[in-house]
C-alpha cells in the first residue's frame, strides 16, 4: 500500500457509513467477549479491524500479481510477441 493511501487510512476522522449486516449470533457473542482482550472497545471496532486487515492483505496481493503480470507482457514484448496478440489474451482474462 502507498503511504499516502495509508496516511489517509489511519486517520481517525475519516468519513463512515451505516451497513446492515447480518451474522450468526454466536459469532457475535464471540467478538463481544475477545475484542476487550485484545484492546478493542468493542465488537464493531474489532470488525472494522478485521475488515481492513483483510482488505490490505487482498490489495497487496492483487496489486504484487499485477506487477508481475506487467513484468510478464514485458517479457513477452521483448521476445517479439505481437502487441495485439497480448492484448487479445489479457482480455481473455477479464
Amino acid at each position: 500500500m502507498k503511504a499516502s493511501d495509508l496516511k489517509r487510512r489511519l486517520q481517525k476522522n475519516r468519513p463512515m457509513a451505516s451497513i446492515s449486516m447480518r451474522l450468526p449470533e454466536d459469532i457475535i457473542d464471540d467478538l463481544k467477549r475477545i475484542a476487550p482482550q485484545l484492546g478493542f472497545s468493542g465488537y464493531q471496532p474489532l470488525i472494522r479491524a478485521y475488515i481492513g486487515r483483510g482488505l490490505r492483505d487482498d490489495l497487496e496481493r492483487l496489486q504484487a500479481s499485477h506487477g508481475s503480470l506487467e513484468n510478464f507482457v514485458a517479457r513477452l514484448k521483448q521476445r517479439g510477441v505481437d502487441d495485439a496478440i497480448i492484448q487479445e489474451a489479457l482480455a481473455d482474462l477479464s
